[in-house]
């Protein structure tokens, strides 16, 4: 790499991460897996859509071995390996402890690499899925779903007003999200055929904040930025409480929580794909095919 070259930004702490994980994963608390589950039964409808069976899958950093049990058992997928840092989630199935950011796969390896809620605390993402093309036959199947968009919107808003009218300052507490239009970006940018990106919300209610938090630390996804590892203040806690009910409470008095779920999928590519017209190839004129009579450039409608 040349010198020039600036490093990579680091957004988070992979170790205080792992930590968070091996807590969550240690106490078993999986009724908190709940839009985990709900993430991997999509995909594999997803998935089913698709119509074909691939002989080799690899579950890329999906939290738990949920994702590979569920499309293991399905007549799609013959052998599957789960791949992730934590050796603790390793499962039934064949498993490898492996970083995201390095994954030990040769090319043109593997028929179908999935993911579910996996991805989006990986610091370099292009670098993953760039890893993701290289691995995957021709005609090789990507299909992830991870956490973007406004993700936990109500709580980053509220813990940074408590924090600044508490201290007169704010530390970051919740990851930012990428867009479902960066991510979809980031596919073509990997080089992966015929991308998709798109977008679903899950509104989930608390009866307060607290409720919110415990959710979240039995799933290990709490504060894992390199720069947000100051302790939060009771007085903080308790003030963003009152301003999270404030502003994002039903008339009930619960509290409501935002999960975006950004759905991403791409091929490697192979020549048996579809492929864009050639500019200027069409046959049948738009004008004609609408039933309306052609304007040429530099009229005005109406004459």
């Amino acid at each position: 790499m040349r010198a020039q070259c600036r490093a990579m930004t680091v957004l988070f702490d992979l170790n205080r991460l792992d930590r968070h994980r091996r807590r969550a994963f240690a106490k078993g608390q999986t009724d908190a897996a709940f839009l985990l589950n709900r993430a991997v039964a999509e995909l594999v409808e997803r998935l089913a859509v698709v119509q074909r069976a691939f002989a080799n899958a690899v579950d890329l950093a999906t939290p738990l071995p949920t994702l590979a049990e569920a499309i293991a058992a399905t007549s799609q997928v013959e052998r599957v390996t789960r791949f992730d840092r934590l050796i603790e989630t390793r499962g039934e199935h064949p498993f490898a402890s492996a970083d995201p950011e390095a994954l030990p796969l040769g090319a043109a390896s593997v028929d179908l690499i999935v993911s579910a809620l996996g991805l989006q605390s990986v610091n370099d993402l292009p670098g993953t899925l760039a890893q993701i093309r290289f691995a995957l036959k021709p005609d090789g199947l990507f299909l992830a779903v991870l956490a973007g968009g406004d993700t936990l919107t109500e709580l980053r808003q509220a813990l940074a007003a408590a924090e600044a009218e508490i201290t007169g300052g704010a530390t970051p507490r919740v990851a930012p999200f990428a867009s479902v239009r960066e991510l979809g970006a980031l596919l073509q940018r990997a080089g992966l055929a015929l991308p998709v990106a798109d977008q679903d919300r899950v509104t989930v209610r608390y009866g307060d904040l607290g409720a919110l938090l415990r959710d979240l630390r039995a799933t290990g996804f709490t504060n894992a930025l390199a720069e947000g590892g100051k302790p939060m203040t009771r007085g903080v806690l308790a003030k963003a409480g009152e301003l999270y009910a404030d502003r994002f409470a039903d008339p009930d008095g619960r509290i409501r929580a935002t999960f975006d779920f950004v759905w991403l999928s791409g091929w490697a590519p192979h020549e048996s794909q579809q492929k864009p017209l050639r500019p200027g190839s069409a046959e049948t004129r738009l004008a004609d095919a609408l039933g309306v009579s052609e304007i040429p450039t530099g009229e005005k409608a109406g004459r």
